[in-house]
């Protein structure tokens, strides 16, 4: 990343204002657009959503978390989290 000097961008008098906070130290200013959550992009958190309806529909028809752990390759405490959890 690539520092801009703050009296190329910003108007003096706003660059004052600032300055009455901090003075030679860096600050980040965020974007505007607002973040995606965690696996939004790559499709990700859909993909585990989908998951763990599918663990949690197969136990309440009666699969063991046994079964569900060999099954979806998680361990038993993992399928334990999934299935117990109150989402």
């Amino acid at each position: 990343m690539d520092y801009i000097k703050a009296t190329e961008v910003f108007p003096e008098d706003l660059l004052e204002e600032i300055q009455r906070y901090v003075q030679g130290e860096l600050i980040y200013i965020p974007t505007r657009t607002a973040r995606r959550k965690w696996g939004q992009n790559s499709g990700a958190a859909e993909y585990y959503r989908k998951r763990n309806h599918a663990i949690r529909e197969a136990f309440r028809t009666g699969t063991g978390i046994e079964r569900l752990s060999e099954q979806f390759g998680l361990s038993v405490d993992s399928i334990k989290k999934i299935v117990y959890s109150r989402s």
